[in-house]
């Protein structure tokens, strides 16, 4: 059994024995009504929701794609020691690099 495994039956267990400790009946007011529930609806009800809250709040997000217009790669040159922006790359490849790519 892997650790993870280990620790996730022991906190069902230690969850179950406080639920069932907490069955006796207690005034809930939503609002301007009062009911009687048991502390284990409530214990129930509540852990239900924040573990649905969690996986929202936990839920992956969707990655953007790409797009070629809006991100135009710019590169720094250097010429008579004035530094500026071009999106034109110049050639610095030898005859053998091109003869390799080709």
């Amino acid at each position: 059994m892997s650790f993870k495994t280990i620790i996730i039956i022991t906190l069902s267990v230690l969850i179950t024995v406080i639920f069932m400790q907490n069955t006796d009946q207690v005034l809930f007011t939503l609002l301007w009504k009062q009911v009687y529930v048991s502390k284990l609806w409530m214990m129930l009800i509540v852990t239900f929701f924040g573990f649905i809250i969690g996986l929202i709040v936990a839920w992956p997000k969707k990655k953007k794609a790409y797009d070629a217009d809006k991100n135009i790669p710019l590169e720094v040159q250097n010429t008579n020691d004035e530094a500026y922006l071009s999106t034109n790359k110049t050639q610095d490849l030898s005859d053998e690099d091109k003869d390799y790519i080709n």
